[in-house]
């Protein structure tokens, strides 16, 4: 039985791509675990990019009277 991947919070990602980030620059991983955690940390930043983008559309929208959700426009 293949065991799911367990889906990380926005904070918990962050805190994982800030360590990998610290033992990188401190010059003491092998090139071979340095590479994969580089890829690691590209794959961490790829998902916190889109969980920002998704937060980012659904502050767009504000609930309007009717009760759909639309997009929010600054009237001048």
């Amino acid at each position: 039985m293949a065991k799911e991947k367990e889906e990380k919070t926005f904070e918990e990602s962050l805190i994982r791509l800030e360590t990998i980030v610290k033992e990188l620059e401190s010059g003491s991983v092998n090139l071979d675990d340095a590479i994969n955690k580089f890829t690691e940390a590209m794959n961490i930043s790829k998902e916190c990019n889109e969980k920002l983008k998704s937060a980012e559309e659904n502050v767009n929208k504000i609930l309007k009277e009717n009760g759909k959700l639309e997009n929010f426009e600054i009237e001048d």
